[in-house]
């Protein structure tokens, strides 16, 4: 017997219900923010990543599934979603078409990292990104756009961790300072850390190692080196937050574990995960666009992990489970073809409905109705076939009536619509 992959998953009933709940509620506050949904491939060019992404992040240098197909292209399945949304943006010169762009997906993506809660080989992400704005107002929306869809999705518990990481004008002046601080402890700072140490000193301030973790604290900030620009940016986000209720708490630590941030950086936490709190992040990346081939154009947005989502809204939110409107136990075989031709003119009227298949006693075909959780029951037999007419009844009072068969399909639609 073949089992699933170490990481991934199976999901089905009832779990897949509270997937489809929470894809469903995504959609609708998107349509309401006016985002647009955008589909990319699941796998790209492996160059895209490794230059969209950077070569010293642990994504690119530990975690990518990548592969050559048979005409010896590098090929590598999504570790993350923005690299492919701006390769669709550029692709597609979908500046051309509009100013701004508001993109949101919903999708898979793949990284060989150790399983553990809410953290898969094979998982899945929310996110949303605007192309064209420069303005701080599309940071603060998109981040009221997150917490609002987190909320709304029962997760609980929340912190919002706010910084900015300097652009090309400030940050290598402010790298410069990290660096000759980190230089003087070295000796002291995990093994990661000294490699990163001549590579990339930012990133020592993302380490979880508890060697490197006393030494942060004690860094220069980058708060205070940002230059005027990146400084007023920062200072209009943090105001705009503010009025607009969003609480958030500075963390000069916060690099986010990608390259192309610059200016804002932020990420959600939620204490209802434990020790690995994070539930979403994002930033700014005004270079991105033009560094992959594109012209010239600001960048801005997030990723949510949905297992993490669902992980943390678990305690939270009522169970999630189809209701299926009406179940029909048929009688008798010989009238099954009639009985169809009833629940496919239900069906088409989006009446959900499903019939025995095996021929089983009405006292199972009502044990059925129960565990499919059927709303009613039409009892159907020979007799009601010839006089036209079924018997309806509420599984919820245990109430039952007789019913024109010509008339089912109204009585239901009228029984239904108070909960649709």
């Amino acid at each position: 017997m073949y089992k699933s992959i170490r990481g991934t998953k199976d999901i089905f009933q009832p779990e897949i219900f509270r997937w489809q709940k929470l894809e469903n509620s995504i959609h609708e506050l998107m349509r309401c923010y006016n985002y647009t949904e955008i589909r990319t491939p699941i796998f790209e060019e492996t160059n895209l990543f490794a230059r969209g992404i950077g070569d010293e992040t642990d994504i690119v240098g530990k975690e990518m599934y990548t592969f050559d197909d048979k005409s010896g292209t590098s090929l590598t399945l999504k570790p993350e979603m923005t690299a492919a949304v701006v390769r669709a943006f550029n692709q597609n010169k979908l500046g051309e078409v509009r100013p701004v762009n508001k993109l949101y997906y919903i999708s898979p993506m793949f990284r060989q990292e150790r399983p553990q809660a809410g953290r898969f080989r094979q998982f899945h992400q929310v996110g949303a990104e605007i192309f064209g704005s420069k303005s701080f107002l599309a940071d603060g929306e998109l981040i009221i756009l997150a917490d609002a869809m987190l909320r709304g999705l029962d997760v609980k518990n929340l912190e919002l961790q706010l910084n900015s990481v300097g652009c090309s004008e400030c940050r290598p002046k402010y790298v410069k300072k990290l660096q000759d601080y980190f230089t003087q402890i070295q000796d002291k700072l995990s093994e990661e850390s000294r490699t990163r140490l001549s590579k990339n000193p930012l990133r020592i301030l993302d380490s979880k190692d508890e060697k490197d973790i006393p030494y942060k604290h004690d860094a220069p900030s980058i708060l205070e080196n940002l230059c005027d620009e990146c400084k007023t940016h920062f200072e209009g986000l943090k105001d705009f937050l503010t009025k607009n209720k969003i609480e958030f708490k500075l963390n000069s630590n916060l690099v986010r574990g990608l390259d192309y941030y610059t200016k804002t950086a932020f990420e959600f936490t939620s204490g209802d995960l434990g020790a690995q709190d994070a539930i979403c992040g994002g930033g700014r990346y005004d270079v991105l666009v033009s560094q992959l081939g594109g012209k010239e154009t600001p960048g801005v947005g997030w990723a949510c992990g949905i297992e993490r989502i669902l992980l943390a809204s678990e305690k939270y939110e009522k169970p999630a489970a189809a209701k299926l409107d009406c179940f029909i136990c048929v009688l008798s075989s010989e009238i099954k073809s009639d009985v169809y031709d009833l629940m496919t003119k239900l069906r088409a009227n989006k009446i959900s409905c499903e019939m025995d298949l095996l021929d089983r006693s009405l006292k199972a075909q009502l044990r059925e109705a129960n565990r499919q959780n059927a709303k009613f029951v039409l009892i159907v037999g020979s007799d009601e076939i010839k006089e036209g007419k079924v018997t309806v009844k509420d599984l919820s009072s245990s109430e039952q009536e007789l019913i024109e068969l010509g008339s089912v399909q109204q009585y239901l639609e009228n029984k239904l619509a108070p909960n649709r």
